[in-house]
């Protein structure tokens, strides 16, 4: 499987680019924001890869830019419905903080905005991605006591990813987060700091 490509940009477009690595051309699919993040052709250009092998047909590579990115992507296609092209849309059409609001928020309306993604798919993406999104965003937390600046663990640790996602810096939330009830679900933790924000 290839997990990450680096090489000299030779195509570039909204919706994809070529990059020679040691002479070899890969044909990589790529989100909106990967294509403004990347530099122009000729440059040199690293991405980070998800690899879809489809039956009887070559593989397809997917790229991002940041690994983030790409764990959100993982994370959409283990919703029923959302296939890689679909996934693509969904990052493509919202910015990763408004995603994680909108998945969190249950707001199946801004989701349905997306191009490509009808109320069911919106529907879905609410209910079997709420508990998860933060954990994707922050990165899977370990035990024992958190380091200075460190997410902490549980549940706590999954609101501050969640948080950092929606733009918020550590030094404005981490004063909120022993405000909060941790005997409520992670979304309700997760309104209850945004809550709690607004009011500062």
């Amino acid at each position: 499987m290839i997990a990450q490509l680096r090489g000299v940009l030779i195509e570039k477009d909204p919706e994809a680019v070529v990059l020679d690595v040691n002479g070899v051309g890969y044909a990589v699919t790529i989100t909106a924001w990967a294509y403004r993040a990347l530099p122009s052709v000729g440059a040199e250009a690293r991405l980070h890869i998800y690899t879809h092998a489809v039956q009887d047909g070559p593989l397809q590579l997917y790229g991002f830019t940041e690994p983030q990115e790409r764990r959100i992507f993982e994370t959409l296609l283990a919703v029923q419905g959302v296939g890689p092209r679909v996934a693509i849309a969904i990052l493509s059409g919202l910015p990763s903080g408004e995603l994680v609001r909108a998945i969190v928020g249950g707001d199946v309306a801004r989701l349905t905005q997306i191009r490509g993604v009808g109320r069911k798919i919106a529907e879905r993406l609410t209910v079997e991605l709420r508990d998860k999104i933060g954990i994707v965003v922050s990165g899977p937390s370990g035990g024992g006591a958190p380091a200075p600046g460190a997410p902490p663990p549980g549940r706590m640790g999954e609101v501050y990813g969640a948080l950092l996602a929606l733009g918020y810096k550590p030094n404005e939330f981490e004063p909120v987060l022993p405000t909060l009830d941790p005997a409520v679900a992670v979304p309700d933790l997760i309104k209850q700091a945004l809550a709690a924000l607004r009011r500062k």
